[in-house]
């Protein structure tokens, strides 16, 4: 199958490269080789590798940020989708296009997940765009595959775990404050880029939810990881109200996988589960690089 990745260098990217390349022919692009914002560089794409498949990974995730960059944000989050959708329908493509938890406003008491048929309330810009972009592909494009996911970590880039890990090893007798009023499912990209390797053998179209299984606080999650990583840390927690930031997170991002498993295709585990493993495959690595940071 012949596959192009757009947004490879991000952490879903770069573990969706290195799993699909085993069986497919596939090409990645970063957003220095493709801009797809730009009509004339995604058509020149289109035409030049022909794809079956096209998986966007592409996204302006700086969830602050989104707020002071409107125009920035609704370019790279929806417009871009929206030329990624009507190049593959010129083409006879699929697009499998990643969204996110944050078009959910996160006011249903936890633990009480998001199925993929509840309407969706977005309270951030960032969520805003994503939305408008699930939308956009919606409109243009039949054959699509919306993926929301959730409290991504990998090995590529930065994340919540290697934040925690990093400010722990420079300081273990500095209390650590972590968010202890949001719930979630940490999920990881490795995982996910299974599942989507898995899917690309199924027929399903529209909006479906893949997130690790179980939840946990922002604090819990950070605890599980550094005592998988078995370093010394001092943590407390604390609530979104003591951590204002300029964007509103959702208190509860857990969503169910309710389309996976009626489809028989689920293949996300419990998320203690692929900490454990992420931390066990990656420790060396891991704290190589918090040192260095």
């Amino acid at each position: 199958m012949r596959i192009v990745i757009v947004g490879a260098n991000g952490q879903l990217g770069r573990d969706s490269l290195v799993i699909l390349g085993k069986e497919h022919t596939v090409w990645a692009s970063d957003a220095a080789e493709v801009d797809i914002t730009n009509q004339n560089q995604v058509q020149a794409l289109f035409q030049r590798h022909q794809p079956e498949v096209v998986i966007n990974c592409a996204a302006f995730t700086a969830v602050d940020a989104c707020e002071s960059n409107v125009r920035a944000s609704m370019a790279v989050n929806a417009r871009g989708p929206e030329l990624l959708a009507l190049s593959c329908r010129e083409h006879g493509s699929r697009l499998i296009q990643v969204s996110t938890d944050y078009v959910f406003d996160g006011s249903r008491p936890a633990p009480q997940p998001y199925l993929e048929g509840d309407s969706a309330s977005p309270t951030s810009m960032y969520g805003k765009s994503k939305l408008a972009g699930e939308e956009a592909v919606q409109a243009v494009l039949d054959n699509h595959l919306i993926i929301r996911t959730a409290w991504l970590y990998g090995i590529g880039n930065k994340n919540f775990l290697k934040t925690m890990l990093r400010l722990a090893i420079s300081d273990p007798k500095r209390t650590i404050k972590v968010v202890n009023d949001q719930h979630g499912s940490l999920t990881w990209s490795w995982r996910l880029a299974l599942q989507i390797e898995r899917l690309l053998s199924t027929d399903l179209t529209g909006i479906l939810h893949a997130t690790a299984e179980g939840h946990s606080t922002w604090y819990e999650g950070a605890r599980y990881f550094l005592d998988c990583m078995q370093v010394p840390y001092s943590m407390a927690p604390c609530t979104t109200a003591e951590y204002p930031t300029p964007a509103n997170r959702p208190a509860n991002s857990i969503l169910e996988n309710s389309r996976l498993k009626e489809a028989g295709c689920n293949l996300m585990i419990d998320w203690k589960e692929d900490v454990r493993l992420f931390a066990e495959r990656y420790h060396d690595e891991l704290m190589a690089e918090a040192r260095a940071a």
